[in-house]
């Protein structure tokens, strides 16, 4: 089996691969005790047969660098296909600040093919390669060397059984005319915003029983020092204190060392230096918040006047769109966003691009009132008024 751990060996296969109209690539990666992806293994495969024309990439070999790699990233004649691509490009754009382009999502493409909301990639190997995955490695440490043959074998699995899948839904996509339903997905993965986190906006993804503003004001503070000493220090941010820790802290308010001590859920890590500093500054800075300053929480939602009647159509009428079109439900509108809809906004994701062509045209239609539902035997049709 080919293992890559030098430049040299890298350059020659990248340049090889750009007589290719497409490469497949995937990679294994540890998180568990880093906030950034540890980058472990790339693997590589061009158009063949079996393991024919595929490489494993050792990036933890000593002097091996990857930007020939990169450089085939950035070759747009050659299209990169990734499964499930988000951690993945997440890792080359902290790594190298580099997006594969033209980029191809098979999990994406298979959600728009009619695979349906669960497209694994070991569901698409059975239905369309024909194939197995053996699981036996699948929870594995990457980083220890060397590497099982099994291992290999498992980790070469998820490149070479890829050529023939996006071969098949790339075909598929052209003959449906929906290769550009998919391009406008992928948009949103090759943007850095989407892999941009902001400490100061870190306190959203914290639940709270209390919302009131000098509360959130205090987990605000907390949260965003949890981000900055988790980014700088590349720990995990549940290794700097968890959620439940983080509510109790701002409920508490501690002002001193002693106070720390009296804490329940607090990591003994985080009751002394570094982190305990931070976290009784946090709280003084959430305390000290100008009442105009201070955060509130999202209650659009709350607002909405919802004609539950109408959303519930919507749900028919996104039900009949997703069995007529065999694209997931959840890849044109979520349940939240039909709710959204029926409360009267209309700058919603369903009500553009091709999302539009699916469904937004018709549930705007049904909004006004111009169209109504009937059923017919086990369909619904749209029925104009």
């Amino acid at each position: 089996m080919n293992t890559i751990t030098t430049t040299h060996d890298l350059a020659a296969f990248c340049q090889e691969a750009r007589q290719h109209d497409y490469v497949t690539v995937d990679t294994e990666f540890m998180r568990e005790r880093t906030f950034y992806s540890k980058l472990c293994l790339v693997q590589l495969a061009m158009p063949g047969t079996g393991d024919d024309h595929a490489v494993l990439v050792d990036p933890l070999a000593e002097g091996i660098s990857l930007e020939p790699l990169y450089d085939l990233f950035r070759d747009e004649n050659v299209v990169k296909v990734f499964h499930a691509a988000r951690q993945d490009l997440e890792i080359f754009w902290v790594e190298a600040k580099v997006f594969p382009k033209p980029l191809f999502d098979t999990q994406v493409a298979a959600m728009v093919c009619g695979f349906g909301e669960q497209a694994g990639y070991e569901t698409l190997v059975r239905k369309i390669a024909r194939g197995t995955v053996d699981k036996s490695s699948r929870f594995t440490d990457w980083a220890r060397r060397p590497l099982r043959e099994a291992q290999k074998t498992y980790a070469l699995a998820d490149v070479t059984h890829l050529r023939q899948i996006y071969e098949y839904l790339a075909a598929e996509l052209e003959r449906s005319g929906r290769t550009r339903w998919v391009a406008e997905e992928l948009q949103t993965l090759t943007d850095p915003e989407t892999y941009f986190t902001r400490p100061e906006e870190a306190w959203k993804r914290v639940k709270t029983r209390t919302n009131t503003p000098k509360f959130l004001a205090v987990v605000r503070e907390l949260a965003a020092f949890r981000e900055r000493h988790a980014q700088q220090s590349d720990i995990p941010r549940n290794r700097v204190f968890k959620d439940d820790a983080l509510i109790e802290l701002a409920s508490a308010k501690p002002r001193t060392m002693a106070d720390l001590g009296g804490l329940r859920l607090l990591l003994r890590e985080a009751r002394r230096g570094a982190i305990a500093e931070g976290i009784l500054a946090a709280v003084e800075r959430g305390l000290s918040c100008p009442p105009e300053d201070m955060p509130e929480p999202d209650r659009s939602r709350e607002k909405l006047q919802v004609n539950p009647a109408l959303a519930d159509l919507l749900r028919v009428l996104l039900k009949s769109k997703t069995e007529s079109s065999g694209v997931a439900a959840k890849l044109i509108a979520p349940s939240a966003d039909l709710d959204a809809i029926a409360a009267g906004q209309r700058d919603m994701p369903a009500l553009t691009g091709w999302r539009r062509e699916v469904f937004g045209a018709d549930a705007l239609r049904l909004c006004d009132g111009e169209i109504g539902l009937a059923a017919n035997g086990q369909t619904v049709q749209v029925v104009e008024l």
